[in-house]
């Protein structure tokens, strides 16, 4: 008897159809994403190079093999249904992931954020947890996603002048996608409480909705964050994981403790990513270090190819300079 339940099952919007149809199996992950983002997002080879760590060239090289993968293959973009659609799961929400993260924060350009991108992902994301609803990470994914989403109305200010998570005015953040990104994590919580396994988007999402139920900055349970930076570092260890996890720990701890963090990271996996350095300003700051921490934040800024993120960067290089005392 045939799988009646798999034969029936389909998806009705045309872009999660094209996410679910390009993550074909005779790819590897990274080339399905890659081939994927190509042609839903409308990336640029430039932009998924950064979502992956990874040069432009090689990426490049990445995306030709993919399409002639495929074609060797004579894959017939079929809808996925049943067994074979859940296999392919992972591969959608690592692809709406990167197009969220994209949009939140732009590679290059002028603009620090592309709403566009952001703003789809999220849709995406609700519509890949409505299709999978007994997945943690399905729902992990969308609350995560709505919980980063609802800060991009606090993200700049009156003048359009990039704002940092700690400056936001928090009666910005927009209070239904709150609402519906910490009602995703508790389903997902209950899903987990019944033995379905959790990961890095369930992880994430926690960690987004401690910031979320802080009505201030100073409010903000670091301890736990940090204890969830820690989770997450084991189960689904990274550069990016750890380098967060310096910001969390430089939080709770002291700065001392994150740079202790920062500098276990490897920071050839990240490229020439502004990400590093960045932080080490950072937390160079909040120790007090203003000279080394002005330095750090210039090294950030020569790094990134986003005109709104340089501007930031030095704006706190100019900031610690002028803190350092003239005996220095």
């Amino acid at each position: 008897m045939p799988d009646l339940d798999g034969l029936v099952d389909y998806i009705e919007d045309d872009v999660l159809r094209l996410i679910f149809l390009c993550c074909h199996p005779c790819l590897t992950p990274e080339s399905r994403a890659a081939r994927t983002l190509r042609l839903v997002g409308g990336l640029t080879t430039a932009e998924i190079a950064r979502g992956f760590l990874t040069t432009e060239s090689t990426m490049a090289q990445r995306i030709s093999r993919a399409k002639k993968t495929l074609s060797a293959a004579h894959a017939e973009f079929e809808l996925p249904t049943g067994a074979e659609r859940t296999e392919r799961l992972d591969d959608a929400m690592a692809v709406i992931y990167l197009i969220f993260n994209e949009g939140y924060t732009a590679t290059a350009g002028e603009d620090w954020m592309r709403l566009d991108l952001a703003n789809e992902a999220m849709r995406l994301a609700r519509m890949l947890a409505a299709l999978a609803p007994d997945e943690p990470e399905a729902l992990g994914l969308q609350a995560l996603l709505e919980l980063q989403g609802s800060r991009l109305g606090a993200r700049l200010d009156e003048d359009g002048v990039p704002v940092l998570l700690e400056a936001q005015d928090r009666t910005r953040w927009d209070q239904l996608l709150i609402r519906r990104g910490l009602a995703a994590l508790q389903r997902a919580e209950q899903l987990a409480a019944r033995g379905r396994p959790v990961g890095r988007y369930f992880l994430q999402a926690a960690i987004a909705a401690q910031h979320a139920r802080a009505e201030r900055a100073e409010d903000t349970s670091w301890r736990r964050i940090a204890a969830l930076y820690d989770v997450l570092a084991d189960a689904a260890p990274g550069p990016i994981v750890e380098v967060n996890r310096a910001v969390a720990h430089g939080r709770a701890f002291g700065p001392d403790q994150g740079l202790a963090v920062l500098e276990e990271v490897d920071e050839g996996q990240l490229g020439d990513s502004a990400l590093v350095p960045s932080v080490r300003g950072d937390l160079l700051e909040l120790a007090g270090h203003h000279a080394q921490a002005s330095e750090a934040f210039r090294e950030a800024a020569a790094r990134t190819r986003n005109e709104s993120e340089r501007a930031v960067l030095l704006r706190r290089a100019t900031v610690n300079r002028t803190r350092v005392p003239r005996s220095q």
